[in-house]
């Protein structure tokens, strides 16, 4: 029995997607289960050649043995929720997915003071999803619950009783965490952050598991930063410069061009510390470094064999899942030899 949970490490965009998809298809799990804020977070999977961008679904839905489960914590939009059960049909994910019945609701109203207050909107950068006043009228306890949406119903389970029993059962079930430490509303870069915590505690939290069932905390980290919406971005580059090393990305929930910076080894430091990390994925390596599509450790070269020794030594916590480009295969999965 196994209870994982992954985390991005920096303001998002770390590429979790494709790493819950590669973790999710390889040890197959038998619950996977959404934490995080709600739909204004997007992950990105390419899967057998198709690309997928999801802000509700879990982004392990390809794993197709696995029931997918939406936690407590998370904000539901359910318009959001129906699209994707039509884009995703092929996998099935309408017939595998719970809602917890104390999922708050989004509604238009939500998603239309989240666009008109200014200083979410200018000033923060907000995605415009409804959430930052959607968790207000939570916390003032005037908002919806998923228990009594009617076009739910055929979706309600208590998402922490199926977790639970599982891990008790001798399953293996893996928590998706959404969005990025540094966007944490107690640890990120005040103000310009998300309307919630965004650390492994809070995202086990979401999903009514406890913290002594945990078994492993994966931080995900880009081998480069990049940052959607305003804040401070300590290690940020000009565009112009980014353009020139080919780093040129932009958001999936709002098509905004993401900035870009080096990598940020005090920031990774205190994510790894304050999450609990007890492994780190990388991505991207390939577009910092010439490995594209490299699968063997022994094949990077020693630049790159150098940028994660400096990684391991400065966090305290070792890199085993390095991945190499978009593709599944393009992955390098060292857990067997380091943990």
């Amino acid at each position: 029995m196994t209870c994982s949970i992954l985390v991005g490490g920096a303001w998002g965009d770390e590429g979790k997607g494709k790493c819950i998809t590669y973790l999710c298809n390889n040890d197959k799990p038998s619950i996977i289960a959404r934490a995080g804020v709600g739909p204004n977070a997007g992950h990105s999977v390419e899967f057998n050649g198709e690309k997928y961008g999801l802000r509700l679904t879990p982004s392990g839905f390809v794993h197709n043995g696995a029931k997918l489960m939406i936690g407590a914590g998370v904000l539901v939009n359910p318009d959001v929720l129906f699209k994707e059960f039509e884009d995703l049909k092929k996998y099935d994910v309408k017939g595998r997915m719970s809602v917890d019945p104390r999922c708050a609701i989004i509604t238009e109203d939500h998603i239309a003071k989240d666009k008109s207050f200014e200083h979410l909107s200018k000033t923060i950068g907000s995605t415009g999803s409804g959430c930052g006043p959607a968790n207000s009228d939570r916390v003032m306890r005037t908002i919806g619950l998923a228990k009594d949406v009617p076009e739910l119903a055929d979706y309600i389970e208590d998402v922490s009783l199926a977790c639970n029993e599982a891990i008790d059962n001798g399953e293996d079930i893996f928590i998706e965490g959404s969005q990025g430490f540094s966007l944490s509303l107690y640890y990120g870069s005040y103000p310009y952050v998300t309307s919630k915590d965004t650390t492994a505690s809070t995202f086990v939290a979401d999903v009514g598991v406890g913290p002594t069932k945990v078994d492993e905390v994966i931080n995900v980290f880009k081998s480069y930063i990049s940052r959607v919406g305003e804040g401070p971005f300590p290690t940020e580059m000009t565009q112009e410069e980014a353009e020139s090393k080919g780093l040129e990305e932009y958001g999936v929930v709002t098509g905004r061009r993401r900035r870009i910076g080096y990598f940020d080894m005090e920031l990774a430091k205190e994510s790894c510390r304050i999450n609990g990390a007890t492994q780190i994925a990388l991505t991207c390596v390939d577009r910092l470094f010439d490995c594209a599509r490299v699968q063997d450790y022994s094949e990077l070269s020693a630049e790159t064999k150098s940028f994660i020794s400096d990684i391991e030594q400065e966090t305290g916590v070792p890199v085993t899942i390095i991945s190499t480009g978009p593709d599944l295969k393009d992955t390098i999965d060292l857990r067997k030899e380091l943990l």
